[in-house]
């Protein structure tokens, strides 16, 4: 496990092949649904196409991120678009991901996050595109914050961001962009400046919600006393729990929601990877530590515990990340990204069990045992990040 730090590779790979047995009994056999919460009227809609179609999945839990006064209800998974453009070293067609983004909608995933600079650009678009003709019926989450076209790594001046707002929203086809995050916390401009410009941004019906990412408690507070912050996105999952230490009290004090992205530790809790993939060709995941094949190979063995866990539970060590998260937790929403349907159907399903506070200790003390190898970042993108 990552402590608190101050305070695909074909036939070798056998844990993805035990996933897609776990999906398929766990298809097959329904283990697992329970009594659906909350169900909108698309849901209703996605569950009908469901009976018409043979559809595995549909997701009708909610969440609620922020505070009462001014909440954002989405699906209790949201769909990560990242990797459909950037990060991995191949990127399927263009069409097929947009089928993709919209067989999630039909599923009833209706929150989807994006950024201007995954591409860059050009996710926003395919994002925009795919979800024009349901615009009404999700919400989209982008972010600001990188000087993409410049030569200074962050720009969160409050004039970059009204034009980077307006640049967004004609990617994405809409006229509001339903939670707008700085991606990362820009140490030349005071927080409150941000703040003050993305709460202008509100106030002309250009955003309808406030985030950040990878913000420290400190940070934080001081947005959110000038505009209120709706959510913050971090990177969570069992081998990065250092939003519990720093982060976590403060959020449920001011009711701020929390989107956990990478909740698979990008692909390897999922059993997608081992020590003999291919993760330096174009591959982001290549230079960090916690993915060089000495890691990976002492980290598999957290997905082997996971695999073993889920056997009695009818559960895939996906469904497993997600559930914990989602039992543990009622201010959370996990953020899986995927380009393929049979794991976008599995991670769905995850909403569908519920883990004991017994059995999340379990299996939180087995991976403890374990450890976790490498850290998460290389210098560069830690030094990104406030914690």
């Amino acid at each position: 496990m990552e402590k608190n730090k101050g305070d695909q590779s074909g036939n070798k790979n056998p844990d993805a092949s035990i996933r897609r047995d776990f999906l398929k009994a766990a298809t097959l056999l329904g283990i697992g649904a329970l009594a659906a919460g909350p169900v909108n009227s698309y849901a209703t809609a996605s569950r009908d196409m469901e009976k018409k179609r043979g559809l595995g999945t549909i997701l009708t839990k909610k969440r609620t991120l922020g505070s009462k006064k001014n909440p954002l209800e989405v699906s209790a998974i949201q769909l990560g678009c990242m990797g459909m453009h950037t990060g991995r070293g191949t990127h399927p067609d263009h069409k097929s991901m947009v089928k993709l983004i919209r067989d999630a909608a039909e599923r009833g995933c209706n929150f989807f996050d994006t950024a201007e600079v995954y591409g860059p650009y050009v996710n926003e678009e395919l994002v925009g595109e795919a979800l024009a003709p349901i615009r009404n019926k999700v919400a989209i989450s982008t972010k600001f914050g990188f000087d993409i076209e410049g030569k200074n790594g962050l720009n969160s001046r409050p004039e970059h961001i009204r034009k980077v707002v307006d640049q967004s929203l004609k990617r994405l086809k809409t006229d509001r962009i339903d939670l707008f995050y700085q991606h990362r916390v820009d140490p030349n401009v005071p927080i409150e400046e941000v703040a003050g410009a993305v709460k202008d941004l509100i106030k002309a019906g250009k955003v309808l919600h406030f985030g950040l990412s990878e913000a420290k408690a400190e940070t934080i507070r001081k947005a959110h006393a000038v505009c209120p912050v709706t959510a913050v996105q971090s990177e969570y999952s069992f081998m990065t729990r250092l939003p519990e230490n720093f982060i976590f009290s403060t959020l449920q004090e001011l009711e701020i929601g929390f989107v956990a992205y990478s909740p698979l530790c990008r692909g390897l809790l999922g059993g997608n990877l081992t020590e003999y993939s291919d993760l330096k060709t174009n591959d982001i995941r290549g230079a960090w530590p916690r993915f060089q094949p000495e890691a990976l190979r002492s980290n598999i063995r957290i997905v082997e515990a996971l695999n073993e866990f889920g056997k009695t539970r009818g559960m895939t060590s996906s469904q497993i990340c997600l559930s914990c998260m989602l039992s543990k937790y009622p201010f959370i929403v996990p953020l899986p990204g995927t380009t393929k349907l049979s794991h976008l159907e599995e991670d769905l399903r995850a909403a569908d069990f519920v883990l004991t506070a017994a059995e999340i200790k379990e299996i939180e003390g087995k991976i403890e045992k374990i450890g976790v190898v490498g850290d998460r970042y290389d210098a560069l993108q830690q030094s990104r990040v406030e914690y």
